[in-house]
């Protein structure tokens, strides 16, 4: 037994190490092997491997005489801040990370593992693609992780960390996971890569413009963070599973209470200027309504018009979504209707209380919207909100106006409780445009049309879009002291915590997609 040990000890030390050489080259790439990225991501000493010994089977091909164990994937559980998480990471030092029959093999086991135990998933994509040498084998080896990624949507968390190239089909896996982190410089995610691009189209471009971080962090929406470094990036995918439970079957973790319930903020009365036009920061409202001032923000740099976030309200887990009046006014456009949907979609799989904050002027106009499908990207924010079961809480800050103030979870669309600040306006559209409409007639054949517009702007507003307008017709619960925000969600999102709604018997609904 000692000589058994000692051969087993020497032979896992062995595949642990690696190839120096390979090694080297990794680290010239700027880049850290699979097993240094998990020592950052998981709770120290708490990594179990599995299917350490495993070898590709391909002894017909030309790779059929190089048969590293791992396979250029190592695969277990960890812990992370305690809580147990599955994970895989692809070994670029190994065939390129390139994914064959006994790799794909592996990451099938893992995930099937954490679905069977209802944990978390995390996937740290680094591989050249499907292994060539493979065939179709490696392609169906994807199809099998598709699969699962769509079983496992909804029941568990899936995280997906691009730490290198992902091309090809490949990049579909993170696609299918609910939050997606790259960094800058080393990650790469494209369907066809720089040299297809330019023998077919003769366009020329890099891995970076083509699919780097920056690219999917601002302009496709593909990625949910966006980092300058692997260290930073492991501490919010850390900070990130903090804030999620386990699965679909399970609370978000809850923290320590914060006496919400006493704690006035009278920054809040200060932040949002009165005046419907003037820009603020949407960000400075969540962050004194939230613990601490904490939260994490998914999409920062896509579709900046709406924030989607997460963080602590008493201690509570809640998904906040607020119009942000700096970047376009705070319109709903295509990207924002896409962006918040997904995250309320992801905040209902899980059982997260959402917040939303409203301060919207309506839908981007102009042709380029209309002919993107505003309408139908429009209605995917509608079907997310309407479909949503957890606790629902509305708060107008300020202006709501049109279809995009019914969007912005509404009393009409199923919102539990909504309530108001003093300075809310809610209307069909802004008291201007309405008295443009309304009396272009009377305006056109006025002496003094600049005199008049003012008076019936006044009329209009003091008729039509007075605080409490939406409040006597009973589609808004209250008109509260902003001072007091804090303070009112927190009482109604513990009023909410056990609320249970069954939605209608039927295999699915017909999301417009």
């Amino acid at each position: 037994m000692p000589r058994l040990r000692e051969q087993r000890a020497g032979m896992r030390d062995k595949i642990a190490a690696g190839t120096p050489d390979a090694i080297a080259r990794q680290h010239a790439l700027g880049k850290r092997t699979a097993r240094e990225r998990l020592d950052l991501l998981l709770d120290e000493g708490s990594f179990i491997e599995i299917d350490m010994y495993v070898r590709h089977q391909a002894h017909d091909s030309k790779i059929g005489a190089n048969r590293p164990h791992t396979d250029g994937v190592v695969a277990g559980s960890g812990t992370v801040a305690g809580r147990r998480v599955f994970v895989y990471a692809q070994d670029f030092t190994i065939f390129g990370g390139s994914l064959g029959v006994a790799h794909a093999s592996k990451i099938h086991k893992v995930m099937d593992l954490a679905i069977a135990n209802g944990a978390p998933l995390i996937g740290l994509n680094d591989s050249g693609g499907a292994r060539i040498q493979e065939g179709v084998m490696a392609l169906d080896g994807y199809g099998g992780i598709f699969r699962r990624h769509v079983e496992a949507s909804g029941v568990i968390p899936q995280i997906s960390i691009v730490l290198g190239p992902c091309a090809g089909g490949a990049a579909y896996s993170p696609a299918l996971t609910d939050f997606t982190f790259m960094v800058r410089d080393i990650s790469q995610m494209y369907l066809t890569g720089p040299d297809v691009v330019a023998a077919v189209t003769g366009e020329r471009v890099s891995h970076a413009e083509l699919g780097g971080a920056d690219v999917h962090g601002t302009r496709s929406g593909v990625a949910s963070f966006v980092h300058d470094d692997v260290v930073a990036c492991m501490e919010d995918v850390r900070y990130l599973v903090s804030l999620l439970p386990s699965n679909n079957l399970e609370p978000p973790p809850h923290g320590p209470g914060r006496d919400a319930a006493g704690d006035p903020r009278p920054l809040l009365a200060e932040i949002v200027p009165a005046e419907p036009n003037k820009p603020y920061d949407m960000r400075a409202v969540i962050g004194e309504l939230l613990d601490d001032g904490e939260f994490l923000e998914v999409h920062e740099n896509w579709a900046g018009n709406v924030i989607c976030a997460l963080g602590r309200l008493d201690g509570w887990v809640v998904g906040v979504v607020g119009n942000q009046p700096l970047v376009y006014a705070g319109v709903l456009d295509i990207a924002a209707a896409q962006k918040a949907a997904r995250f309320v979609r992801f905040c209902d799989a899980f059982g997260i209380p959402l917040v939303t904050l409203v301060d919207v002027p309506g839908f981007l106009p102009g042709t380029e919207q209309e002919y993107g499908g505003a309408i139908r990207h429009g209605a995917k924010l509608l079907y997310a909100y309407c479909e949503a079961t957890v606790p629902r809480v509305q708060v107008i800050v300020r202006k709501a106006y049109g279809g995009a103030y019914i969007v912005m979870d509404s009393r009409s669309v199923g919102t539990d409780l909504s309530v108001a600040w003093p300075t809310n306006e809610i209307a069909v559209m802004g008291a201007e445009g309405a008295v443009n409409i309304l009396y272009r007639k009377d305006l056109a054949r006025s002496s003094d049309p600049a005199q008049l517009r003012t008076e019936l702007v006044t009329e209009y507003t003091a008729q039509l879009m007075h605080p409490h307008y939406a409040a006597e017709r009973g589609l808004v619960d209250d008109v509260i002291d902003p001072v007091q925000t804090r303070a009112v969600l927190a009482g109604a999102l513990a009023m909410l915590r056990n609320k249970r709604k069954l939605g209608p018997q039927r295999k699915h609904g017909n999301a417009p997609l």
